[in-house]
Parts: structure tokens; sequence; C-alpha cells
């Protein structure tokens, strides 16, 4: 693979990461995606356009943000560094306002009136919110019963700054019916409103639209990280639901010597309707209008999936991470509920940060990582793609404070 022209050659110019992605909707949406298509290829590379987003980045967001050495953390596990990718600093508290932010900007340079998406843990809808106020354009987040009951905090942002939250009560009343009720509202709207989809999925072009956003992640982590020690880190490190911090993080690093690694939710374990993880279990599919890996249940649709994250139970992925699974660039590790909760309480407790359950699994494999490569030593670079005050009350509620988590370490 020549991975100096591989932003030349994927995705194609239908959108396909090999047998990955595409574009498979109604006739009736078909001009809306053509439209958004068009735009983009036209501003992706006007001074102007790339102009005004590093100025949003900059004063707005107040990027770049932060690589961060967890000296003790580190510590407690050997000779193997744990460095962090600190996007819970970025404005709103996690990664998702990279691709909110360019997404406004399209809108606004199409004529649109209304924001629409989905979300999950709740940060794609506040980001998106937030660029809705910034722009001053209408904001729609579609959300699913469980979720809004489990992130009340980000709800409670969302409205605060004037987005209409449409609640999705049918299925598992999660994130896949949240993109099924946001896609059956777009196609009654499209004329006046963009769709801006949470992560690196979806019908083309968002998957390579998000990537695009999303970049920044890992173009800053790897200047930042080369200045910070001298050389490229062992491993690089990211949580996958759809795949959007995780494509922004990896892309950057595809041409250097270090591995990649994406970290699935196995949740309570490997039975089915017990996890989210769709590289790990999935099989090839068509869901929400691309393909990719995908849980499916015995009459072939998409499965019943769980985790602790909610922003990480979709029965999918993003199709360039099937991609460089398929051509063996990227390993896909699933990381349990567990894991995911003793993470969150010992970033918490060692170093003063407290993450969102979906970056408590990259922490996670980021800890297993430098257990198993004690005696070789090394450094390893994880993103922290988001901070964790949504995910507190959940936390203190089944969870205490972490005193059983923490008894067996000390420094």
């Amino acid at each position: 693979m020549d991975y100096k022209r591989y932003f030349k050659n994927y995705p194609d110019e239908n959108g396909y990461f090999g047998t990955h992605g595409g574009a498979m909707i109604s006739d009736e949406l078909k001009p809306a995606f053509e439209e958004i298509r068009d735009a983009y290829k036209t501003i992706c590379h006007s001074a102007q356009f790339i102009s005004e987003l590093r100025r949003i980045r900059k004063e707005f967001q107040g990027r770049p943000t932060p690589v961060y050495h967890c000296e003790r953390l580190s510590k407690l596990f050997g000779n193997t560094q744990i460095y962090l990718k600190r996007e819970d600093l970025n404005h709103t508290g996690a990664h998702k306002l990279n691709h909110c932010m360019g997404e406004g900007l399209l809108a606004k340079f199409m004529g649109k009136k209304k924001l629409i998406a989905e979300t999950g843990a709740g940060q794609h809808g506040v980001a998106l919110a937030t660029a809705a106020a910034y722009f001053g354009l209408e904001c729609e987040i579609h959300m699913g019963t469980v979720d809004i009951a489990k992130q009340a905090p980000n709800v409670a942002r969302m409205k605060i700054l004037g987005a209409k939250i449409v609640e999705a009560t049918h299925g598992l009343a999660t994130l896949k019916e949240a993109v099924d009720s946001a896609f059956d509202s777009y196609a009654k709207q499209y004329k006046d409103a963009i769709y801006c989809i949470g992560s690196a999925l979806g019908p083309h072009p968002f998957p390579l639209m998000v990537r695009d956003f999303q970049m920044v992640i890992g173009s800053e982590a790897r200047e930042q990280f080369l200045e910070m020690t001298g050389n490229f880190p062992d491993a690089v490190i990211a949580c996958v639901g759809g795949g959007s911090n995780s494509i922004g993080m990896f892309t950057p690093f595809l041409d250097d010597p270090v591995d990649i690694y994406g970290v699935e939710p196995l949740g309570k374990g490997p039975k089915m309707g017990d996890h989210a993880a769709s590289m790990a279990y999935g099989t090839p599919g068509i869901m929400h209008g691309f393909e990719s890996y995908m849980l499916k249940d015995e009459n072939g649709d998409p499965a019943p999936v769980y985790s602790i994250a909610s922003g990480l139970d979709y029965p999918s992925v993003g199709p360039e991470h099937a991609f460089l699974k398929d051509i063996g660039r990227t390993t896909y590790v699933p990381v349990s509920d567990e894991e995911a909760v003793e993470a969150f309480f010992l970033l918490s407790k060692y170093e003063g940060i407290i993450p969102a359950l979906e970056s408590s699994h990259a922490v996670a494999y980021a800890i297993k990582y430098a257990k198993e490569n004690n005696k070789r030593g090394g450094a390893v670079l994880a993103c922290l793609s988001g901070r964790g005050d949504k995910d507190v009350d959940y936390i203190i509620e089944n969870y205490g404070y972490g005193e059983n988590y923490l008894a067996k370490y000390t420094l």
C-alpha cells in the first residue's frame, strides 16, 4: 500500500474504501447527498473556507489541544510511557466540534437554514447545537429514549443552546434508532436543511468529510509528540464506535512506523446483544446507506447492541475502518465495560482527568499495552476523545466512587 497517495485514492469517486462505503440511498435523497458532495468538493480546497475554519478552530474551539504525558499513571504500570491527545479540552468537551463546525460552515455556504443530526452520548448533539448557535441556524437533534435518560446533562446543554430534541422511542431506543429517526426527518426537510451525521459513516460523502475535518486531531498529535520526544510513539490508540475520533487520530500516522489500535466495546461479553464490537464479531452488511462490517441477527438485520458508553453502541462501523482492517494496517481490539470503568477511575485518581466512558476504552487499552510491554518500555499515544462530566452521575449511581477498582493500586 502506497500511503503517500492514500488520500488521493480513498475513497474513490463513488465513496468506496475498497469494498466498503458507497451511498445506498433512496431516489428521493440522492439529489440531497449529491448537492452536499458537490458543495464539499467545491469548498474543501478553497483558501477562504480553510482560512475561516482555521480561525474558528483557534479562536472559538481553542485548538490546538495539547498532548499530555501521564507520568503517574505510567509509573503505576512500569516502563511504557502513556501519552494522551487531550480532545476533552476542545470546546464543548469532546472531538465532535471538529466536524460540526466544518459542517456548519458548509451549511452556510449552501444557504441552508437548519442542521439535523442524531446523537448517542450527547456530545455530537451538544457540538452541533453549538455550531448552530454560532452560525445562526436552527438545530434538530434526534436521540434515543435510553440515551436521553442516561445523558441528562448533555440533553440540558443542547436545550440551553437552542436545539429541539426529538425522542426516538422505537426498537432499543439508542443510537441506531436515533439515526433512523434523523434520516426520516431529513428526507422531509432536505431542501432547507443539511444532515450532519455524527461519525465517519453514513452515505458518501460523510465518511470522507468527517475524516477530513477530524484529521486535525492526528495531525496536531503527530507534530506535538515528535516535538516533545523526538520520536514516534510505538502505538497509537483510539476508541471506535462509528469511528470519527479514531479515523482522525489514525490517518495522519498511516505512513509512519507505528502500530495502530482501534478499541471496540466488548460490553458485558461476546454474546449477541451484550456488546457492540462489530469488527470482532460482525460481517459485511449494509445499513444507513453504506456498506461495512455489521453485527447481524439471525435474519441478517442489524443486531441489538450494548455498551456502557452511549457513543459506542452502534451495530456497524465507518467504512474506512473496515478497509484499514482488511488491508492489515489497523488492529481492532475489544475492551469490556469493567476494564473501561477501571480506566475511568485510574485516570481520574492518578492524573486528575475524568474521561468520558467512550474515551475510557482507549485509556484501558493503553494501560493493557503498557502492562504487556513493560520490559520493552517505549511510549503509547491514546486519543482522549472527551471529558466525563456527562457520565459522572451514571458512574456514581452504578459504581460508587471507585474504591473497589482502586484498592489494588498504589504508587
